[in-house]
């Protein structure tokens, strides 16, 4: 029983499952035909966030960035979202947590929405009132709904708030991609990234006493 369980690990096998090398080519081409198609029809490009998470969960279980002769899937993922993984995780927990939406509501959902509809359906679970939630996401506006959910995960409304524009070099982007990353890991994948980069910089500011630095 013993040699059984330790094969197991957070209910999911340590054992790589058999490759399906047809299987995985399909796959893995269709997802690269996805995020290819993205860059040249970006006005449509949340139409196939459905399929794109879909296949991104195949991979995960099937273990078919082997086929790459990967070490792991977030190698995977480093190589297919050099930006941000974020978007991957975002794409994969919309396939699995929103289940009992058709897909083509969830097309015409949107990608936006999708997301938020997510964080719902983490806090309810079975509970998941699916019908009255996609009604409000097709009947509200995407800012109007965002609003909607975080009203009702915090029980309060929501903080007036204004977007704030910076330009930045591309070769500081992965530095602050990552630092984002890293804040949403320890403080939670549902924390907006405004959140992630206000704990960063409170951060930064316990660590410094301006009142000792020289002009």
């Amino acid at each position: 029983m013993i040699g059984l369980t330790s094969l197991w690990t957070n209910g999911r096998t340590t054992v790589p499952p058999e490759l399906n090398h047809r299987r995985a080519v399909i796959v893995l081409g269709k997802i690269d035909e996805i995020l290819s198609w993205e860059k040249t029809k970006e006005q449509e490009k949340d139409t196939r966030f459905v399929e794109l998470g879909e296949c991104l969960c195949e991979v995960r279980s099937n273990q078919y960035w082997r086929l790459e002769k990967l070490k792991s899937f977030d190698e995977f993922l480093e190589r297919r979202f050099p930006g941000s993984r974020r978007k991957a995780y975002y794409l994969m927990a919309i396939h699995e947590k929103l289940t009992r939406i058709p897909k083509p509501q969830l097309r015409e959902v949107g990608w936006s929405k999708a997301v938020e509809l997510v964080k719902v359906a983490r806090r309810e679970g079975e509970d998941f009132d699916c019908a009255t939630w996609l009604h409000k996401a097709n009947a509200l506006p995407k800012e109007g709904f965002k609003d909607e959910v975080q009203r009702y995960l915090t029980g309060k409304d929501t903080e007036p708030w204004e977007i704030i524009y910076f330009k930045l070099c591309k070769s500081q982007l992965p530095v602050i991609e990552k630092a984002l990353e890293t804040a949403a890991l320890m403080l939670g994948t549902d924390k907006a990234r405004g959140y992630c980069l206000e704990m960063i910089c409170a951060d930064f500011l316990a660590g410094a006493n301006l009142q000792d630095i020289e002009p």
